[in-house]
């Protein structure tokens, strides 16, 4: 058994074979990395992609697979700003023409999943200056954490020094934290940085 074979298929792979989504992964790796075109971000992948799967699902039972209509009808069902009335109007239109509403919402997947796919399946990259400019933000702000540590480190010294400030050993951390305001996840700025974003799918 090979590798590839022994590898579990992440849910991005499992939904494209569900729905017979073919080339569906050719074109999220070409718009991510920008083939020729202006780059498209994570989350709006992931919207397009579940797009596609809430339009697969919709043609299966012979509904409107119209842009506009399959758009309207996935605003109505993941947007917050929504009035519960009205998604659960259209939950409700959707059962009555065959769709499994809650088996469908839970082939939708996150910026982070597309993200997973791109990289460790299909082994996409940005390209080099994308990267680059990635890892110099990161690294400006552990500058930034870095010096701030120094300059506390320094500046407690001089402080007891002068006898403001009581004699002891002291140990000066600098921990800058992201805290998601949508989900409450708690991330350090390398990992939110790294992995694209929070991952809860506001």
């Amino acid at each position: 058994m090979s590798a590839e074979d022994s590898r579990r298929q992440t849910k991005v792979e499992r939904v494209i074979e569900r729905y017979d989504l073919d080339g569906l992964g050719d074109r999220l790796e070409a718009e991510w990395v920008g083939d020729g075109t202006e780059r498209t971000s994570l989350r709006d992948l992931a919207t397009e992609f579940n797009i596609a799967v809430l339009r697969a699902a919709l043609l299966d039972v012979g509904e409107s697979t119209i842009s506009s209509d399959v758009e309207s009808t996935y605003q109505t069902l993941t947007d917050d700003d929504v009035p519960r009335s009205d998604e659960i109007r259209k939950r409700r239109e959707l059962e009555r023409a065959g769709v499994d509403v809650e088996d469908v919402i839970g082939d939708f997947v996150t910026h982070q999943a597309i993200h997973t796919y791109l990289t460790n399946v299909r082994e996409a990259e940005l390209t080099q200056d994308e990267g680059d400019r990635v890892e110099r933000k990161k690294e400006t702000i552990q500058r930034l954490a870095s010096r701030t540590q120094v300059v506390t480190d320094s500046t407690l010294d001089e402080l007891a020094r002068a006898e403001l400030l009581s004699d002891h050993n002291y140990e000066v951390f600098v921990n800058v934290r992201v805290l998601c305001e949508d989900c409450g996840a708690d991330y350090t700025v390398d990992e939110l940085i790294t992995q694209g974003g929070c991952d809860c799918g506001q």
